[in-house]
């Protein structure tokens, strides 16, 4: 579908994005809608329900909601990168799209890469420095600031990796043009790449801040809450300690999503008070990595998967 004219904007509410291949996702309420830059140029757009697991009135209080909020995006963003790959590739055949088999063993993949990156690999890393004697047992501090230190390289150095990919280079361009976009959006401007270009490709809400704030929160909690695990129960032999300890830091991936959740809420709720841009300023440098300055054609998918979001019968 193309997209003509400018878009002028009322009273705008609460949107989100992501970036997909060659193309956005955007979210407003419970409508996403993903555009797509077609191999002849057109863009095609896609309507669809948010798919939610906070139905129940007890999962959207603060410090509960925090986990399967980022568990239903997980979903609603495997499904938009699927059906981007499938559009990007000019295939319509709906056959391309992922059954619920498929959602779920590539939920499981991908939820197993990263606890097995970024809770199983540094915890290990840790504990061959305090076999080198560079830091204490699993219940001392040093240990988890190890954990900490080597977490941040391994993303860090993850997504430096990546960047160098021309696809995925080509993701983060779009990234740039979904947080374009919603600025103007969020200040009242006139959707056009005229009056977009100018905006920051970085914003305080951003999924990359969000992972920011999950690492640092995992620190903090598993140095307070191990030592009083094992407190609880400590096993003797040092290899079942470790995975004892290893099996309880991914049960507390639960609560430090909930709480990394809230305080992004918060930072991005009061992104002018000086304490959250203090709190926003890490997460905002790591996104001079995760995205790049967008061309004038990314920004017109931007819009159009805004435009669509939040006036789906337009569409």
């Amino acid at each position: 579908m193309k997209i003509l004219g400018l878009l002028a904007l009322a009273a705008p509410q609460a949107v989100g994005g992501q970036a997909v291949i060659e193309g956005v996702m955007m979210r407003a309420r419970n409508t996403l809608a993903i555009a797509i830059r077609k191999s002849d140029g057109t863009i095609t757009t896609e309507v669809r329900p948010w798919f939610t697991l906070v139905r129940h009135p007890w999962l959207k209080k603060p410090f509960l909601r925090g986990f399967p909020v980022l568990m239903e995006t997980m979903v609603n963003g495997i499904k938009a990168l699927n059906y981007s790959a499938v559009q990007a590739a000019d295939d319509d055949d709906e056959e391309g799209e992922l059954t619920t088999w498929h959602l779920v063993l590539t939920m499981v993949l991908a939820l197993g890469a990263a606890l097995g990156l970024f809770v199983v690999l540094p915890h290990f890393l840790s504990v061959g420095m305090e076999y080198l004697g560079l830091a204490g047992d699993v219940d001392s501090l040093s240990f988890h600031l190890w954990d900490g230190f080597i977490k941040m390289l391994i993303f860090v150095g993850y997504i430096l990796a990546i960047s160098y990919i021309p696809d995925i280079r080509r993701v983060f361009q779009y990234h740039g043009a979904e947080h374009k976009v919603i600025w103007t959006w969020e200040q009242g401007g006139e959707l056009s790449p005229d009056s977009t270009r100018f905006h920051s490709r970085l914003h305080p809400r951003c999924g990359t801040a969000f992972l920011l704030f999950v690492l640092v929160v995992s620190i903090v909690l598993y140095a307070v809450l191990v030592p009083y695990l094992l407190l609880f129960y400590s096993p003797e032999h040092f290899v079942a300690k470790h995975l004892y300890i290893v099996v309880m830091k991914l049960f507390l991936m639960i609560p430090v999503s909930c709480v990394a959740y809230e305080m992004i809420k918060f930072a991005g709720k009061y992104s002018g008070n000086i304490l959250c841009k203090m709190m926003c300023w890490p997460g905002m440098m790591l996104q001079l990595l995760t995205t790049k300055e967008p061309d004038d054609s990314q920004i017109e998918v931007a819009i159009a998967a805004l435009r669509c979001a939040v006036n789906a019968e337009e569409c």
